[in-house]
């Protein structure tokens, strides 16, 4: 993955970003620490990276705006750096995965860039857990209705897999 420009994150975003490691990490007006990483994955040969949000500090967030922004603010600066394909799965601790979901669609569908990308979600049960999973890709992505399809099968794989 190439890695991303942290000034041009920091621009817009309306917290300060910076790399410890491999993570991208800010800290929120609550005194909030969040890392967000991306893990390659092969995705039957089409790069693919897993993308997560972790809250480091473990404290319950209020609804604050300005991780939103952020995050989609990171979310932005991967695509204009690695024409790839992000993929997500909701943390399912303290049972809150749809909760996390729901949250994170509603932080997307409010971006005023989301027509520029594809955003594909379904959920997958193993041993009983609902797991949120989810695909974004840009439309111009030159293998898109193949990425789609691979997505498909590969839940629907799961899905039958029960």
């Amino acid at each position: 993955m190439n890695k991303l420009n942290l000034s041009q994150i920091n621009i817009l975003a309306p917290y300060p970003v910076w790399y410890e490691g491999a993570e991208l990490l800010f800290k929120t007006d609550h005194n909030i620490l969040y890392s967000a990483a991306f893990e390659l994955d092969d995705m039957l040969n089409i790069k693919a990276y897993w993308f997560r949000i972790t809250n480091r500090s473990g404290k319950k967030s209020p609804n604050d705006k300005k991780v939103q922004q952020t995050i989609i603010h990171i979310i932005e600066e991967f695509f204009r750096t690695n024409p790839d394909i992000l993929l997500y799965i909701c943390d399912n601790a303290n049972e809150q995965q749809a909760q996390r979901d729901r949250l994170f669609l509603r932080w997307f569908n409010a971006y005023e860039q989301k027509k520029k990308y594809v955003i594909r979600t379904a959920i997958v049960i193993d041993e009983d857990i609902s797991n949120y999973v989810a695909l974004i890709v840009p439309t111009a992505h030159p293998l898109l209705s193949d990425i789609l399809s691979t997505f498909d099968n590969e839940i629907s794989m799961f899905q039958n897999n029960k």
